[in-house]
């Protein structure tokens, strides 16, 4: 009796076991595993584990599903299934409501290029795609390690700062899942909680409002999921830097109708450079209702908060026999003070709604409430030399200026607009009307206050110095030379002084109120997307009214208003399956307005409404296609841009807040960009960007013909990461390695000086065990030591690269 006792269990374990169905899920594309899927079978079900795997008891049909991609159903056998998932675009998502599900190297969609849900390689403009898997590889803690893997994106200082396909930029503020925020670019954002950084190349102004001509870097930010996904990371590296990160996401009830995202981060950093260090506190909360297949709803939160100093860069000595010697310096020199400061604080609220009214018809609606206060002491040049009694320029010491700054913004943005799907015949039309606001009001009680120029004998300050007036001014003596005695003391660049400044010693004698003021832009917009057989074209139109009201609600009230009617023309062609190519047509508009400070031309408080608007217009024909089975993207564009009435900084050491126009300047050139897989355990992300930029017209007959400033003819990147497969001797490694290469560049406010070409190479070692939730990831950046500088504005502020540096990151997944 016993041993059928025995015998019947056997049997009956052989038998659960025989009808136990196995198996993994992937990306049919990419080929990356996808945990988190919902496998079910009849009344069972369960999901995927962190390396994608499943096991399920039973034996029949059963059914997949994950979010972004297509359901599957097959029969569930004795072998161990190895199942791939189709990607889909959710077409509910024309407001972006819910997060992207793969994990790769490549952005394959976009929904603020065209405000629909829409491959890339179906928009006729090129889009360059940093996904969080990528930044994350070559730990892009900051926007500025990140945007420099795009073709054509040019960081030009330590700032918030870029050119793009030979443009620099001129809004400052970010463009956060396709609306304008306002706030100085000096700090850079962390990368903790974005999704993707999308860089839209063309003055992109039929969909954004007063965007840059060279392009728009959008940040998507990380939205919540409905699969379980909880991650941490602990990092440590050079220049005394301590990070923190942790990003939580999932449903909140049984029919995950509800969802949240939780995105936190923490930086303590010094640096290389003298005097500089920061630290950044950012928690970003957001959360999704999906109650049913026609409705969506997503509120954001992201407060940020960022303590540091700012950094103007590297002071050399001035040309000796017309020679410059960029090491003349260590690029450790700072010509700040300790007590030197910039606190940049934001709170910003979105709220966005998809609704479909029926298949054919839906509602979309976005809003963003952003409050930014500014808290600014600074030490810094005033982009000249020192002048002795003679008007001389003394090349070994650097004018000072100390100033002050405060102020407070409050920002409104609304974007609503209706979308029609219907067909006429054989074409098919995706069309679109809608509705943009943008607000943004300085608040009273902003100032900033000056310490420059030098003394006088009667105790005044005179703002310059005047050689025909010599004797009226006090002097000091410098290694044998008589000098006028400045308001603030000159840096001694032979021999540096870091002592606490006594800012009371100062004769604040620029005093500056900063009026409050409303900037506010209303257009309306109507966009057709149309579709015959393979072609297909996007017609756009934007009527923009412009509105800056200096001294808002109080005496002397100046208004200036602009208007703009700008069109957007693209074409499409579907050579095959794979590849598409296209043409399109942009125009652009920048109202110089009292209230914005242009970048990074400008730095100025002068009031810019005297001058016209700056206009642009692009002109673009390109290729999209998939490659290794769509398992790589490549993307290649050429292209014309021309600019008119660029604002810009005179230069002018004696009135360093004085502006000037330049008529017209042209960049023309070829970029291509590629990501994806290799193998399944080889991805790759790679450009290559050629621009031919130069000005057209300028006040300064010199330079018309002459390069663009801050424009290296040539730019590339690699990026590449391989893991070595389980049957290798070693089996949970990865490694990474990574090229930039830059030619040179003439820096912006001066042409007796190159900024040399240079080439970086980065490395990371990643350390993964099977079946484990951990990664230990070491990354090595400018492997070689190499000594370069990312730009140059003149002697006084160039912008050297970091030395050789590591960071060591632990990673939890559970």
């Amino acid at each position: 009796m016993v041993k059928t006792f025995i015998l019947f269990f056997l049997l009956a374990a052989i038998s659960v076991q025989a009808q136990t169905v196995t198996g993994s899920v992937s990306d049919a594309a990419t080929g990356t595993k996808i945990p988190g899927a919902t496998v079910t079978m009849g009344e069972s079900g369960t999901v995927t584990d962190s390396a994608g795997l499943f096991s399920l008891p039973g034996k029949g049909l059963i059914q997949i599903t994950a979010m972004g991609y297509k359901t599957a159903r097959l029969n569930g056998g004795n072998a161990f299934l190895s199942i791939e998932l189709m990607p889909e675009a959710t077409q509910l998502q024309t407001v972006e409501v819910t997060g992207r599900v793969a994990k790769d190297y490549t952005g394959d969609y976009s929904f603020s290029a065209t405000r629909i849900s829409a491959l890339n390689k179906d928009v006729p403009q090129s889009i360059t795609s940093i996904t969080k898997e990528l930044m994350a590889d070559r730990q892009a803690f900051l926007l500025g390690d990140a945007v420099k893997i795009a073709s054509g994106v040019i960081p030009s200082s330590y700032y918030n700062q870029y050119t793009i396909r030979g443009i620099s930029q001129n809004e400052e503020g970010q463009i956060i899942n396709g609306m304008r925020t306002r706030q100085y670019y000096f700090l850079q954002p962390l990368t903790a909680n974005i999704e993707r950084v999308e860089v839209i190349k063309g003055p992109a102004s039929a969909t954004f409002s007063s965007v840059d001509p060279g392009g728009s870097i959008n940040l998507v930010t990380k939205k919540p999921l409905a699969a379980a996904r909880k991650e941490a990371s602990l990092s440590a590296g050079s220049f005394s830097t301590f990070r923190g990160t942790l990003d939580f996401t999932g449903p909140l009830n049984e029919s995950k109708s509800l969802l949240y995202r939780v995105n936190g981060a923490y930086q303590q950093a010094r640096s290389f450079r003298d005097l500089v260090g920061n630290k950044a506190v950012l928690v970003s909360p957001s959360l999704s209702y999906i109650p049913n297949e026609k409705t969506a709803i997503n509120a954001e939160l992201i407060y940020s908060n960022m303590a540091g100093t700012l950094d103007r860069g590297q002071p050399i000595f001035g040309a000796i026999a017309g020679e410059t010697k960029l090491n003349s310096t260590p690029t450790s020199l700072n010509l700040g003070a300790p007590n030197d400061h910039f606190n940049s604080k934001e709170v910003i609220i979105t709220g966005s709604l998809a609704h479909k009214f029926s298949p054919n018809i839906g509602f979309n609606a976005s809003y963003m409430k952003q409050s930014w206060t500014e808290d600014l002491q600074e030490h810094r040049t005033t982009n000249a030399f020192a002048p002795d009694i003679a008007n001389q320029p003394v090349t070994s010491l650097a004018a000072m200026q100390f100033v002050q700054r405060q102020q407070y913004w409050n920002i409104d943005n609304l974007n609503a607009y209706f979308n029609f799907n219907f067909n006429t015949g054989k074409l098919n039309h995706k069309l679109l009307a809608g509705y943009d606001l943008s607000s943004w009001h300085k608040l009273k009680g902003g100032g900033q206050n000056a310490a420059r120029g030098f003394l006088l004998k009667d105790g005044t300050v005179a703002g310059s110095f005047v050689p025909a007036n010599a004797a009226n001014y006090q002097t000091i003596t410098v290694n044998g030379k008589t000098l006028p005695k400045p308001n603030v003391s000159h840096f001694d660049l032979q021999n540096p002084q870091y002592t606490i400044r006594n800012v009371e010693d100062y004769h604040l004698n620029v005093r500056t109120a900063l009026p409050a003021a409303l900037t506010t832009t209303n257009a309306v917009y109507i966009q057709e997307q149309m579709q015959l057989g393979k072609l297909t074209m996007l017609l756009g139109l934007r009527n923009e009214w412009f509105e800056d009201i200096t001294n808002y609600e109080a005496p002397n009230t100046l208004k200036v208003k602009k208007t703009a009617l700008l069109p957007r023309i693209g074409i499409t062609f579907t050579v095959n399956k794979a590849m598409n190519v296209y043409g399109t047509y942009l125009e652009g508009f920048q109202p110089q307005s009292n209230t914005v400070t242009l970048m990074p031309q400008t730095g100025s408080l002068q009031a810019g409404s005297q001058f016209d608007p700056l206009r642009s217009n692009l002109k673009e024909v390109g290729l999209k296609t998939d490659l290794f089975h769509s398992h790589m993207r490549f993307n290649v564009a050429f292209y014309e841009i021309i600019q008119k009435n660029i604002l810009m900084n005179a230069n002018d050491p004696a009135n360093p807040d004085r502006l000037v126009t330049r008529g017209e300047e042209r960049s023309r050139g070829i970029e291509w960009d590629l990501a994806g897989y290799i193998i399944p355990q080889w991805q790759v992300n790679a450009s290559y960007s050629f621009i031919d930029a130069e000005i057209r017209r300028d006040r300064d007959e010199s330079l018309v013909g002459a390069r663009k400033q801050n424009t290296p003819k040539h730019s590339a990147n690699l990026w590449t990461r391989y893991n070595f497969g389980g049957s290798s001797a070693l089996k949970d490694l990865g490694i990474g390695l990574g090229v930039q290469y830059q030619s040179n560049k003439v820096p912006w406010f001066t042409r007796d000086f190159l900024v040399p070409a240079y080439t970086i190479v980065d490395a990371a070692l990643y350390y993964t065990p099977a079946r484990s939730n951990i990664q230990l990831a070491l990354n090595a950046g400018n492997l070689l030591d190499k000594i370069y500088w990312l730009g140059a504005q003149n002697y006084l502020r160039l912008f050297p690269g970091a030395p050789r540096n590591v960071t060591l990151t632990l990673t939890f997944k559970f």
